[in-house]
Order: structure tokens, then C-alpha cells, then sequence
């Protein structure tokens, strides 16, 4: 069983949960304080299949608010749930419950859409070797909290920004003029860190290969030029060494095919830009 995806550091959780109460509780949730400041329990129900993400953010955004409440979870990030499925179990203050609920309740529907969106790529490339990456294209502010989500479904991580790699893509190629002057300038300006290029034809290919980096994408490539750029990559003196991601192109009705081509990745930016929340809903009460 493979290891459970972990979470952000705990202050980049504080700092996403702040941020969402500030904007939603502002100077004081008007319509809680109508409500007696008693005990009271809650339960967490997921009302559709999924893949479940978001419970560190949905346990601080609790806290936050009540430090003394208790919320048993009765699955964990990365679980398959079926429609019907109580998650979770709170115990703390009524006015703290209802007030943190939506807020809560935001990050869960949100990080497991994407985990549920991810699996299912995940799972049309099963037993093929490729691996299901994700891009910069997150909602802005939640960078780190959909990538833990992407981990959560099966999927892996491209890079995290600007920072953590060098990535060459068409124009950086263009100002250095060329290919192999703009793997030399980034290997001498950051050797230390891994070295991604997109190329646009096998030539580049050629290039990128002879050069060497880290990992090479290959951009809009027909199937034809994929298979053969994953020949050209695979045969000596390269052996396979540097693998071949494809982004561009790529749906549900085409990613088996592209993977079974026998490239090393495909990124899809639609793991997180194209969210649709899962239908989770808090109640009051005792679970059913």
C-alpha cells in the first residue's frame, strides 16, 4: 500500500485558514451569536463518490474557533467514499460549529474535487508506467493545498513555482537563441536545480537529448512524432535515461492512448483549474 500523501507544513494551513475566516467571519458571525453558546454535535456527510481531501485545513478551520473541539474522522485524505458516507463527527461549541461550517466545508468540497478529478486520470492510466502530473494552474492562494489534493488522488507533483525547478519552454528558447544555448545558460545559472525542456519538434528532441536535462516535454505532438520521440529517447546512447512528459492535447478519451504510447508522464492542468466541489454538507445532530 503506497504511503499517505502528507500535508503542508502546518503554518502554510494556518495561513489558508485565516485567510478564509477573515474573509467570511469578518467583525463577527451575526447570525451564530442568535444561537445559545452551548455544547453540541455535528457530523460531516459526503452526499456523492469521491476521493476525499482537506482535513487538515477542515480540523484548523474548527480550531480556530474552538480550540476544544473534538472531530473524529472516521476515513482519512486519499480514502474512496461512496454517496452517503458520514466522513467525520464533531464535538465543541454550537456558535464555533456553525460558524466555521462553511468555511470548513469550502477547502474539503474543493481539495476532494480535485483528488476525485485526479483519480479518475489516474485510473485510465493504470498499469501503463505513466504518471499523472499536475501544472501551475491552481486557484490562486491554494497552490500547496490543491497539489496536497493532486497527492491525495494518486497523482504526482510538477513543480511547486518558479523557484524549484528550471523549466525551458519556447520564448527562453527563443531570447537565448537556441536550444542548446539555453540549456548551457540554465545549467550554468542553476546547476543545482532539476532542468525540465519543452521542445516543439523531434529535431529539438534531438537537441534536448544530446544536451541533457532532467525530464523533456513534449508539446503537442501528433501521436505519430510521440511515438517516435519515445523511440528516439529509448534507444542508445540515451537508454531512457531522460523521460518524456506530454501536456497539451489531452482529455479523458485520449489519455489512455497517449499513455500507452510509452511516455513517462502527462501533465493536465485540469486537475486544478477545472474544479467542480464534491457535495459535502454539516449538520447538526447525531450521525444517521
Amino acid at each position: 500500500m503506497s504511503a499517505r500523501p502528507v500535508p503542508p507544513p502546518a503554518e502554510a494551513i494556518a495561513q489558508d485558514v485565516a485567510r478564509a475566516l477573515a474573509e467570511d467571519v469578518g467583525s463577527g458571525d451575526v447570525t451564530a451569536a442568535l444561537l445559545p453558546d452551548i455544547a453540541d454535535i455535528a457530523y460531516l456527510l459526503c452526499k456523492e463518490d469521491a476521493v476525499v481531501a482537506g482535513q487538515p485545513w477542515f480540523d484548523a478551520c474548527h480550531r480556530a474557533l474552538d480550540p476544544d473541539v473534538e472531530i473524529d474522522w472516521r476515513v482519512r485524505d486519499g480514502d474512496r467514499v461512496a454517496a452517503g458516507t458520514v466522513l467525520a463527527t464533531l464535538s465543541g461549541r454550537a456558535r464555533a460549529l456553525v460558524t466555521a461550517e462553511r468555511s470548513a466545508l469550502n477547502f474539503m468540497q474543493t481539495l476532494s474535487g480535485t483528488a476525485t478529478t485526479t483519480a479518475g486520470y489516474v485510473d485510465i492510466v493504470r498499469d501503463t508506467g505513466c504518471t499523472i502530473l499536475d501544472t501551475r494552474k491552481t486557484l490562486p492562494g491554494l497552490r500547496l493545498a490543491q497539489k496536497y489534493a493532486v497527492r491525495c488522488g494518486g497523482g504526482q507533483n510538477h513543480r511547486i513555482g518558479l523557484f524549484d525547478a528550471v523549466m525551458l519552454k519556447e520564448n527562453h528558447i527563443h531570447a537565448a537563441g537556441s536550444l542548446p544555448a539555453a540549456i548551457r545558460a540554465a545549467r550554468a545559472a542553476q546547476p543545482s536545480l532539476p532542468l525540465i525542456v519543452e521542445v516543439e519538434t523531434l529535431e529539438q528532441l534531438d537537441e534536448a537529448l544530446a544536451a541533457g536535462c532532467e525530464r523533456i516535454l513534449i508539446d503537442d505532438f501528433d501521436a505519430g512524432a510521440r511515438r517516435e520521440a519515445v523511440k528516439r529517447a529509448r534507444a542508445a546512447p540515451f537508454n531512457g535515461r531522460i523521460p518524456l512528459e506530454v501536456s497539451g492535447g489531452v482529455d479523458l478519451s485520449t489519455l489512455r492512448g497517449i499513455a500507452e504510447d510509452g511516455v513517462d508522464f502527462v501533465s493536465i492542468g485540469g486537475l486544478t483549474k477545472h474544479v467542480r466541489a464534491i457535495d459535502l454538507s454539516m449538520k447538526l445532530g447525531p450521525a444517521p
